[in-house]
């Protein structure tokens, strides 16, 4: 059992010299050849282009910057804000109603019957139900009701566009099926 055990030590032995006597200098000189072989491929750019100035062609054309352009702007300006103040007024004078301090997604349709040859609509609001009538207002954006039927309430709200000016849109309160 010795012999072997001898044996397999020898040849541990010699793994390890074998190992230690060799040199870094061999593959510094392996890293050198390939450092010297090794040629980056870039695309050469491409020569820009060359500027040419243009001359202005509208001389004959009202000067952008000029009294009479901006005295034009600003009749238009003047003309839309009295059409946009006369869809908005009306509005603002009024007393506002309860529901109109939700916001219409917060709002569910519930239901609708007619009561008194009227059409009525039973809406939801923090587990709390209101009857709404055409007429009244709903959501934060002067929602007026203008069509109560069977599955939906129809509004007209008044909203203000990317620009800034008033419009109308027509916006609606569908019935919504029950989950379980």
């Amino acid at each position: 059992m010795m012999p072997v055990r001898k044996l397999a030590l020898l040849a541990m032995v010699l793994t390890l010299a074998a190992c230690g006597a060799s040199t870094e200098d061999e593959l510094r000189q392996w890293m050198a050849e390939q450092k010297s072989q090794a040629r980056p491929k870039v695309a050469p750019i491409s020569e820009p282009k060359q500027f040419k100035p243009e001359a202005y062609a509208q001389v004959t054309a009202t000067e952008p910057f000029s009294n009479q352009k901006l005295t034009q702007a600003l009749k238009r300006e003047s003309t839309q804000s009295t059409v946009n103040g006369a869809l908005i007024a009306p509005e603002l004078a009024r007393r506002k109603e309860a529901l109109e301090s939700f916001p219409l997604d917060a709002m569910v349709l519930v239901g609708s019957l007619v009561k008194a040859g009227q059409p009525v609509a039973l809406v939801k609001v923090d587990n709390l139900l209101y009857q709404v009538r055409p007429g009244n207002y709903l959501g934060q954006n002067y929602g007026r009701v203008t069509r109560i039927k069977e599955t939906e309430v129809t509004l007209r709200e008044i909203v203000q566009d990317a620009v800034g000016e008033w419009i109308e849109r027509t916006a609606t309160l569908q019935l919504q099926e029950r989950s379980k």
